[in-house]
């Protein structure tokens, strides 16, 4: 998923984040790492948006943004 140009990619709130590892395994991918006791995305470019590290954290502490466009003629401004 892009923004202008930017991929969209996981956020990481620091302040909920226990360390606890739980995210890292399920990436497919291996985007996530644990670094100075937090989830970081080690991996930025490899992400495939799937969503399970913001299903499995027991903290809350990873979520996926997104962006509702609408595709042009739709009626929608």
């Amino acid at each position: 998923m892009e923004k202008q140009g930017a991929p969209v990619l996981p956020v990481i709130r620091g302040a909920r984040c226990t360390g606890c590892g739980e995210c890292v395994p399920v990436c497919s991918n291996g985007v996530l790492e644990i670094r100075d006791g937090q989830a970081r995305l080690a991996r930025p470019a490899d992400c495939a948006y799937c969503g399970e590290c913001e299903t499995l954290c027991p903290q809350g502490a990873i979520a996926l943004p997104f962006e509702i466009t609408f595709q042009e003629g739709s009626g929608h401004a």
